[in-house]
């Protein structure tokens, strides 16, 4: 074959289509309702325009919409942590003195566990658009646009990295209605492991007081 004909050969050949992406979701939200446990360090970046970007650190562990902890280790010792009844968020970089205490929602898309934000019943509440193939950590993962159908949801768009193999999320971005843009990145993931007893209970640290929301 010379190369003039392979040259057109070449040109003639289809493009490959890009995956489904409501596939590919549907795939993350079958294995996320799969598994019994989901944990992993993180690092969230923080971006906004108007005061700065901010990085934290730590590790998270959410078992069921209802059950979540995300214990910081920079800032140390800060924690979000949903027990099943209540969430409690203690910052005090932030909001020194006080523990923040909130009843569990019954709509799971509206708590703090940010998987289930993503992966609750996407195919209804979510538009979604296949960007590109990408790699986290070695790993192959397909990025995702999903844009809320439901406008009450706290983000505009989301940006999701879904891992090839288990089809978890390994990175999130989401832009929120109040310009914030944070990011989510996770390393380390373990699934469907035994979650130590004492995970999802939060101890009011002593001097500090408790504010019901």
């Amino acid at each position: 074959m010379n190369l003039f004909l392979a040259m057109i050969l070449l040109a003639a050949a289809p493009a490959q289509a890009d995956p489904d992406p409501r596939v590919l979701i549907e795939k993350a939200a079958q294995s996320y309702r799969g598994i019994t446990s989901f944990s992993a360090d993180f690092r969230q970046v923080i971006a906004d325009s108007m005061i700065g970007t901010f990085e934290s650190r730590g590790r998270l562990v959410q078992a069921g919409e209802a059950r979540l902890s995300m214990r910081f280790t920079d800032p140390r010792g800060e924690a979000i942590v949903m027990d099943g009844e209540r969430i409690w968020v203690y910052t005090p970089s932030t909001t020194p003195g006080q523990v923040v205490r909130l009843k569990v929602p019954s709509d799971p898309t509206y708590g703090p566990n940010v998987l289930a934000w993503i992966l609750t019943d996407p195919a209804r509440r979510y538009q979604s658009r296949y960007l590109r193939g990408d790699q986290i950590a070695g790993r192959g993962v397909d990025v995702i646009a999903m844009t809320p159908i439901d406008r009450s949801l706290p983000f505009t768009e989301a940006v999701v990295w879904l891992d090839q193999f288990d089809h978890l999320p390994r990175r999130l971005e989401l832009r929120e209605r109040g310009g914030q843009r944070r990011t989510l990145t996770f390393t380390g993931v373990e699934t469907n492991r035994r979650v130590p007893t004492g995970t999802f209970t939060f101890t009011v640290p002593d001097g500090v007081r408790v504010v019901d929301q």
